[in-house]
């Protein structure tokens, strides 16, 4: 039985991490090599975008972001900042900039109710056809939504595109945890976002930067407000309505990550129950043959949870039921680590055209799988029982995150 779980809990991660790496490279050849020499696209029409705002406790990053969305190269465009009952003087600020800014519309409630409901009402709100979400610490590359609404736009296939999530980039990297962050979203999560592509459905959008086509919202119900996080919901839903959901890979984000251990935790064990709840809630669509394309994803997610759990029964086995060093153990996490650094490389090549990461980081890609496999499945467990119990039809409200020093440098 043991030897049984130790081979799971090796083949598992080499089977996911070499589907990820050639079905990346497939994409890249496929989709993206070609874009390099196509320079920036060039729009039939400029339709009004909606830039939406959600805000809770912003104070110290909202008006710095609300400046340069007021600059980038879109002709036409509205931006909707809602403060979602922050504690702070966020409410104030964006009154103040609302004199400022011609084209900020600012929707001001007063209670707590979630980032998901916030973003409902924006598009209640909205004028447009065209949603584009925004986090609040969120700094856009100039073109960014010129290469977004492309694909909305473009001739062939895009009355389908229901949502474009574009490719998040870390801003601060002043301790080793944000430097870890620095490589998984420079290349591992953008990596794996191709693979999904390719391989059939997008897993979840960036809920940093996406964009939506309104239409498509109002078809799927809009964002699940009793999920904690919205974008993953939103996701699956899109794709079960039938609506494709693109990755766009010269649609850059900055954004700030979380450099203490307790707003990482705090930060990954939101996403590991959010994930989990979406997964409870579309079970059922295993029995749909409609559905079967999310078949390859939520198989894999199902057997991740499982996986995390084999580890966790392994380590308390080796540790106190047969206190032994399995030698086996070892040799699998050391040829797991190398697979990893080699999977990190490849991705390193596939980004180097949006994110020039010197080789020194390979040194923090080191820590990767010592540091995330084993903090994944701690958030994962810890995050089981919240989403089992999670109610149904209440608000899933927020917190402040953790953005590392550098956002109190630039006050």
């Amino acid at each position: 039985m043991i030897n049984f779980l130790l081979e799971f809990l090796f083949w598992f991660p080499v089977t996911m991490s070499l589907g990820w790496i050639s079905s990346s490279i497939f994409f890249y050849f496929r989709r993206e090599r070609k874009s390099k020499d196509r320079g920036l696209p060039t729009l039939p029409s400029f339709p009004l975008v909606s830039i939406v705002i959600p805000c809770y406790n912003e104070e110290q990053v909202i008006e710095g972001t609300i400046h340069e969305l007021s600059n980038i190269n879109y002709p036409n465009y509205e931006i909707i900042a809602i403060n979602d009952g922050s504690s702070d003087k966020t409410s104030e600020i964006l009154k103040r900039l609302q004199l400022q800014y011609s084209n900020l519309r600012f929707i001001d409630q007063k209670a707590n109710r979630g980032k998901a409901n916030a973003l409902y009402l924006s598009a209640l709100a909205s004028k447009a056809e065209y949603l584009l979400c925004v986090d609040a610490d969120a700094h856009l590359e100039n073109n960014a939504l010129i290469y977004i609404m492309n694909h909305f736009l473009a001739p062939r296939n895009g009355e389908r595109v229901g949502a474009v999530t574009g490719n998040p980039k870390v801003l601060n990297s002043n301790t080793l945890l944000a430097r870890v962050q620095l490589v998984e979203y420079s290349s591992i999560i953008g990596l794996i976002k191709r693979s999904q592509r390719i391989l059939g459905k997008i897993m979840t959008v960036s809920g940093v930067l996406v964009a939506y086509r309104k239409r498509a919202l109002l078809e799927c119900g809009f964002w699940d407000r009793d999920i904690i996080t919205e974008d993953i919901a939103v996701t699956w839903k899109l794709q079960r309505s039938k609506w494709d959901v693109r990755y766009e890979t010269n649609a850059i984000c900055y954004m700030y990550v979380p450099e203490t251990f307790k707003g990482l935790w705090k930060q990954r064990v939101r996403w590991s129950q959010g994930g989990l709840e979406t997964l409870k809630r579309n079970l059922g669509m295993l029995k749909n043959w409609s559905d079967r394309r999310f078949f390859l994803i939520m198989v894999s997610e199902c057997i991740s949870v499982l996986w995390v759990y084999v580890l966790a029964f392994l380590i308390i086995y080796f540790l106190f039921i047969s206190p032994t060093v399995s030698i086996r153990f070892i040799f699998d996490f050391s040829f797991l680590t190398i697979l990893c650094l080699f999977q990190f490389f490849i991705a390193v090549l596939m980004d180097k055209k949006y994110n020039k990461m010197p080789l020194k980081n390979f040194i923090w890609a080191a820590w990767y799988p010592l540091l995330y496999w084993f903090l994944n499945a701690l958030y994962i467990i810890f995050a089981m029982p919240k989403a089992l119990m999670s109610k149904k039809g209440s608000y899933a409200t927020w917190t402040s995150p953790d953005r590392g020093d550098d956002v109190n440098e630039e006050d």
